[in-house]
């Protein structure tokens, strides 16, 4: 359970860096954008949210179909044994279009989606209770934009996709 624990680890930090330099911002500036095609920071906070909560419950329905003795996902595993920063390069464009499932929709203050995305430590925390380290490699439905992960990849991506997005934060504020 070690490598397990190593990867939830990796994300729990990956979610804190994030909400501490989000909590540095006022209101004001959370809601600011720089141009209309450009998300500001309450979108891409909310989109955070959206999207871990798909990662971990595609994670979480790989794992119970695992257990009943069914898959999830077969397939060639095109990934396997490349970094998650090989396999960014490998799949993503420049400018990305974001899934419709992890779109920010709704808006509002960005008190909100601080306390949704943090609320996602305790599901994640319960799902490492769940999972040994021989359960890494079990595949899950495949990432919109990456294609097939195993639950490894998974977790590995969650950290990746925060920090991407921290940065993407940071430079924003840069510009206020």
């Amino acid at each position: 359970m070690e490598k397990v624990q190593n990867l939830i680890e990796a994300v729990n930090f990956a979610r804190q860096s994030y909400l501490k330099k989000v909590n540095e911002l006022t209101e004001q500036e959370a809601q600011w954008k720089p141009a209309p095609e450009i998300w500001n920071t309450v979108e891409i906070t909310e989109h955070l949210f959206w999207a871990e909560q798909g990662g971990i419950l595609s994670i979480w329905r790989s794992l119970q179909a695992n257990r009943e003795g069914k898959a999830i996902w077969e397939g060639e595993r095109i990934h396997a044994g490349k970094t998650m920063d090989t396999i960014i390069a490998e799949t993503w464009k420049e400018k990305e279009v974001v899934p419709a499932i992890a779109a920010p929709r709704f808006g509002g203050p960005i008190a909100y989606w601080k306390t949704m995305l943090l609320s996602l430590e305790q599901v994640l925390e319960s799902l490492g209770r769940h999972l040994s380290d021989e359960d890494l490699s079990i595949m899950t439905p495949p990432h919109p934009i990456s294609g097939p992960f195993d639950i490894q990849q998974r977790l590995e991506f969650l950290a990746f996709h925060i920090n991407r997005h921290l940065g993407q934060v940071v430079e924003l504020h840069k510009m206020t």
